[in-house]
């Protein structure tokens, strides 16, 4: 009885573990999905400032 209870906690712990894994990839997920959103609606305003910033620095 003891070692079919054994199994069933390490089971268990190796479940909780993966889980975790998958919860921390769904966020690494999300937040590479903000940046590229940010940059493709605000890609063009930051270039435009950057060129500013050149031509200004070049003159």
């Amino acid at each position: 009885m003891l070692k079919l209870y054994t199994k069933a906690r390490v089971l268990w712990a190796t479940k909780d573990q993966g889980a975790t894994a998958v919860e921390y990839g769904l966020i690494v997920a999300l937040i590479a999905a903000v940046i590229v959103a940010t940059v493709l609606l605000l890609g063009q305003e930051i270039e435009q400032a950057f060129n500013t910033v050149y031509d200004k620095v070049k003159s």
